[in-house]
């Protein structure tokens, strides 16, 4: 595999990408500044000096076949645009504090040896099109609620019995929706003061590790491969999770512990994309879902799942009645 002919920032910038080093440890190999490496992305045309000229050509000699061939992709092969796409998207596999507890998680939960996820995730995003996934998108967005809710209905069927899925009127229409509920559930009266919202934090540690096996171990490196592709920004922050529900009249409590948002990002929150894609295709088939949450028991059993959220919630507050403002009212924030 030969190298470019001459170092340039752009051609620099491509061997640090195709060897997956940070800033600091390309530099520390060259022996030079990490300034000076980071500058080659400001100025991607700008020829090296003869000196560094033969700094990179001793990095490139010492490169692995494998490392070579992706500079080579990098630099030739790749369009210019998705060769910039890969330099970028190799810097956050080796610079992004999120993305690499995401990877930590990953081998850990997988049962892999350390290094597997990135090195997983580094080949998959190399197959990744931007445009098939703008075009999922379209496909997920022509979805209804109304087909949702009868892919749900019929996937769960008989199991719900004495649970069902909330229903509302607005004037002279029903709007169904996917949300399971019963009849206990409804009706509480319960006004949103401490007395009566009895929610505590059992456990401020997160949680540990799922156990995944091999396909949702390859969906999890496929949602990684596509964050990098999208340019998606993924915080891994801690996030709370539901452990327990007591939902009475004029009572509402539970508990929660905490988790962090990658591993909701890289298990459950990945249900509803493959509810959308197998409605999409008609195809009933959804092995995540079988895996996760195949019957209503599962549901409901939010100890031993992960029941988290996450930007998209809802929050439903009541005001009463006012003698300034009037009748009584709500609001409802998606």
């Amino acid at each position: 595999m030969s190298r470019t002919n001459e170092w340039t920032g752009r051609s620099a910038s491509a061997l640090q990408a195709a060897l997956r080093l940070s800033n600091e440890r390309f530099a520390e190999k060259l022996g030079v500044g990490a300034r000076t490496v980071a500058s080659w992305r400001k100025k991607p045309d700008l020829v090296q000096q003869s000196e560094m000229q033969q700094v990179l050509d001793t990095a490139f000699e010492q490169a692995s076949e494998a490392e070579r061939a992706r500079f080579a992709e990098l630099v030739g092969e790749a369009p210019a645009a998705q060769a910039v796409s890969s330099i970028a998207e190799d810097e956050r596999l080796t610079t992004d504090p999120h993305i690499e507890a995401a990877l930590e998680w990953l081998d850990r939960s997988a049962r892999w040896t350390p290094g597997a996820a990135r090195r997983a995730v580094a080949a998959r995003v190399a197959d990744v099109s931007v445009q098939d996934l703008h075009n999922r998108g379209t496909r997920r967005s022509w979805v209804s609620q109304r087909e949702v809710v009868d892919a749900l209905r019929q996937y769960y069927g008989h199991q719900i019995e004495n649970h069902g899925l909330y229903s509302g009127r607005i004037g002279a229409d029903t709007v169904n929706t996917s949300v399971l509920t019963c009849f206990d559930w409804l009706d509480v009266a319960c006004e949103l003061r401490p007395e009566q919202e009895r929610f505590t934090a059992t456990n401020t540690r997160p949680d540990a590790s799922l156990v995944l096996d091999e396909r949702a171990a390859s969906l999890a490196v496929q949602r990684l491969a596509e964050t990098l592709a999208m340019n998606t920004r993924l915080v891994n922050s801690p996030i709370y999770r539901l452990l327990d529900t007591d939902i009475r009249k004029h009572q509402l409590g539970g508990s929660f512990g905490v988790t962090y948002f990658a591993h909701y990002a890289l298990t459950m929150d990945l249900l509803e994309g493959e509810l959308m894609d197998a409605i999409a295709a008609g195809s009933p088939s959804m092995p995540l879902r079988d895996r996760h949450l195949p019957d209503l028991r599962s549901v409901l059993d939010v100890a031993n799942r992960l029941c988290a959220g996450g930007v998209l919630a809802l929050t439903a507050i009541a005001r009463p009645a006012d003698p300034y403002r009037g009748d009584a009212d709500y609001l409802l924030l998606v």
